[in-house]
């Protein structure tokens, strides 16, 4: 398996995929890292030569990408928290952020469901 920034991508699949198991790369991210580099999105990481493995590496390097990239969006998470704003408050409640219907779904956001039991009279 080739290493890149400290994440081991796969040597089976296809340079553009496997440039997405980097946390912070995406599928357009990796074209354009290709295209900088001049490596054919259709060749397979097994088939790269260490010159090649070296270019991209410097390439992904010029971008924020994995531990960097999460702790920024942990610290904004955290100051939208401290700040008290809706979004913030939102992320305390573990309810989701962007608007979303909670009376049906948001089951992923909210956990399984806890079961409120009815009192008798």
């Amino acid at each position: 398996m080739a290493r890149i920034v400290g994440v081991d991508i796969p040597n089976d699949k296809r340079v553009v995929i496997s440039l997405t198991y980097i946390y912070g790369i995406g599928l357009s991210t990796s074209k354009k890292i290709l295209k900088e580099v001049g490596v054919s999105e259709d060749t397979r990481v097994k088939n790269l030569t260490d010159e090649e493995l070296t270019k991209i590496r410097n390439e992904v390097s010029k971008y924020k990408i994995e531990g960097d990239l999460r702790r920024d969006t942990t610290n904004d998470i955290k100051r939208l928290m401290d700040v008290g704003c809706y979004r913030g408050i939102r992320h305390r409640k573990g309810l989701p952020v962007n608007g979303q219907n909670t009376r049906n779904n948001a089951r992923t956001r909210k956990g399984p469901k806890k079961t409120v039991t009815n009192k008798k009279k």
